[in-house]
């Protein structure tokens, strides 16, 4: 009996520390992203503003495809921003007579899910559009800019979230491979946004039977509960890398939970096996882990539900009934 009292005080103790941290990973996601919307707001607004000026004044939008977006077309971008820039540097005040100058058409490049506009000052503005299952989501920028064409480019802001790792990205890449660099911050951009919204809808669709949920700040660490069945379920997803949608470390584990004492008590023998002490054994889901490696987070779940009351009641046939 006391042994009983003391596990109950045990799950007390659990249970307002689970809440406690519950409260506070919840705050540190809201102040997390109330200061990364209220910081970048204004930088956003401006260079959108500052994007849409520059495509509107455009002479023509090229879509890019393949071997197109290379070395040679970014370095002919570099030297339309920089001559374009001398040439105001040299007008005199007041003078509203230009030269006609071709070379310096104002045109503006769409590669994929990024748009290279050249804007005012040698800056080199990159929009990039992030969507999911087919429908638009965030627009990001990031403005490049380098003190002549011989000098190597560096970034001089951006709207790209804080906890994505762009200023590591800028000092592999952007000096030696500026293309590389332009890409792989749409990679990053564009997976982010795709695991935020895959959380994003099991929430929406199956908020009911999900009693916990938690994740980082890039979405690539997620865990959750499911508690809307006899058993608890435990969901773990660990992703390779910042530009993964599909997760490589995949933990499902499921927690028998007797319904009752009296239940309890009448497991035979062989069910107790499932038991160290006082202390139930999880048995792993290898069905379930498989369909979050290979499938999207939404699909994976609809696949899992649908067979997980016949998995438990399998696993553990004294909690089906009392």
């Amino acid at each position: 009996m006391g042994e009983v009292n003391c596990m109950r005080e045990e799950d007390i103790k659990l249970d307002a520390v689970r809440a406690k941290f519950s409260n506070v990973l919840k705050r540190h996601a809201d102040l997390a992203e109330r200061l990364s919307r209220d910081s970048d707001k204004s930088i956003f607004e401006r260079l959108q503003r500052e994007f849409e000026a520059a495509r509107a004044s455009q002479a023509q939008e090229l879509s890019l495809e393949g071997e197109q977006w290379n070395d040679g077309l970014l370095a002919t971008i570099r030297e339309r921003v920089h001559m374009e820039a001398e040439r105001k540097a040299m007008q005199m005040p007041g003078d509203i007579i230009q030269l006609p100058m071709p070379f310096l058409e104002k045109i503006t490049y769409r590669v994929g899910n990024k748009i290279i506009c050249c804007l005012e000052g040698a800056r080199i503005g990159i929009q990039y559009e992030t969507s999911f299952a087919g429908e638009s989501c965030d627009l990001y920028h990031c403005v490049l800019e380098s003190k002549s064409f011989l000098e190597k480019m560096t970034v001089l802001e951006h709207t790209v979230p804080f906890f994505l790792p762009i200023r590591d990205t800028e000092n592999e890449f952007l000096s030696s491979n500026a293309i590389r660099f332009i890409d792989h911050v749409g990679d990053l951009l564009q997976a982010y946004v795709d695991r935020r919204e895959q959380v994003r809808l099991i929430k929406e669709l199956y908020g009911n039977q999900i009693g916990e949920l938690y994740h980082s700040l890039p979405y690539h660490m997620i865990e959750f509960v499911l508690e809307d069945f006899n058993s608890k379920v435990t969901v773990s997803l660990r992703y390779a890398d910042l530009i993964s949608t599909l997760p490589t470390g995949v933990s499902v584990l499921a927690w028998p939970m007797p319904k009752s004492k009296k239940s309890s008590d009448a497991i035979s023998l062989s069910q107790k096996e499932n038991v160290v002490g006082s202390h139930p054994i999880p048995a792993c889901l290898t069905y379930a882990e498989d369909a979050l490696r290979t499938m999207s987070l939404p699909e994976a779940y609809a696949e899992i539900v649908l067979n997980l009351p016949q998995t438990l009641q399998d696993m553990f046939p004294h909690t089906s009934s009392t």
